[in-house]
């Protein structure tokens, strides 16, 4: 069987860029799921990516399942907000290493934690080198992680951790603004990444039009996250022309 990894980079090279839908189950009706999910696939969504910041309720396990029965051929990725969020039901983890931090906790302490787990599960682990991204607010991920984020006005700063995370065998690396940040990834940030950067690179947070998830693609992107401004209903019906603007190839 093809890896979820493999399958990634054939979404990439079919299409120049994945979208990706990041559902929070603390931020989504287990009852309403199967139905947002088949919507979200018959709109052009190539990626489930699935955690969030805590976990609320007692369910990550049915959540996964839940949605693993309700897509098609597209991979379900776990975006673990903590070593609890892991589950058999999904195709793989993203095995994040918080390389933006000096905090040794989330560089390495909370991954040999969890690698017992990952191992016992059967999961595919997609190695990624996470980084926070300064977005105009203290975010989520950078309060939870006591971590600074990365200056946006320093691209350099950005590609020398890229670069380290890409010599260390790493298979991505995600450049996060965080979820409902105020400024997403800037563009010259991503192109800088782009041009020097060999493995796919991933962006998130902040991502509000099809217009900024077209900019990121056209920087550079190869995977557009896009899950708080989806959390709202009113915003659902630009599903389609979020796919159509991340789909450019």
């Amino acid at each position: 069987m093809q890896s979820a990894f493999s399958r990634i980079q054939a979404i990439i090279q079919q299409r120049g860029a994945g979208f990706v839908l990041l559902l929070d189950p603390d931020k989504t009706s287990l009852t309403t799921l199967p139905e947002t999910i088949v919507q979200a696939c018959d709109a052009g969504v190539d990626i489930f990516f699935l955690g969030g910041s805590f976990l609320f309720h007692n369910n990550f396990d049915d959540f996964v399942r839940t949605v693993k029965a309700a897509v098609g051929e597209q991979p379900v990725i776990l975006f673990p907000g903590s070593m609890y969020q892991l589950s058999s039901h999904a195709d793989a983890v993203l095995y994040l290493s918080l390389i933006s931090s000096r905090n040794p906790e989330h560089l390495i302490g909370t991954q040999v934690l969890a690698a017992p787990l990952v191992w016992k599960l059967g999961l595919e682990a997609i190695s990624c080198g996470y980084m926070i991204i300064e977005s105009g607010k203290l975010t989520s991920a950078q309060f939870l992680s006591n971590s600074s984020p990365i200056p946006r006005n320093k691209p350099d700063i950005a590609l020398a951790h890229a670069l380290a995370a890409q010599y260390l065998g790493m298979q991505t690396v995600y450049l996060e603004a965080g979820s409902g940040a105020e400024l997403s990834v800037p563009e010259d940030m991503i192109r800088q990444l782009a041009r020097h950067v060999e493995v796919p690179i991933i962006v998130g947070g902040g991502i509000r039009s099809p217009e900024q998830a077209a900019a990121k693609v056209q920087a550079g992107a190869r995977l557009v996250v896009v899950g708080n401004f989806f959390e709202e209903k009113a915003n659902t019906h630009l599903i389609n022309e979020f796919a159509s603007a991340i789909h450019q190839k």
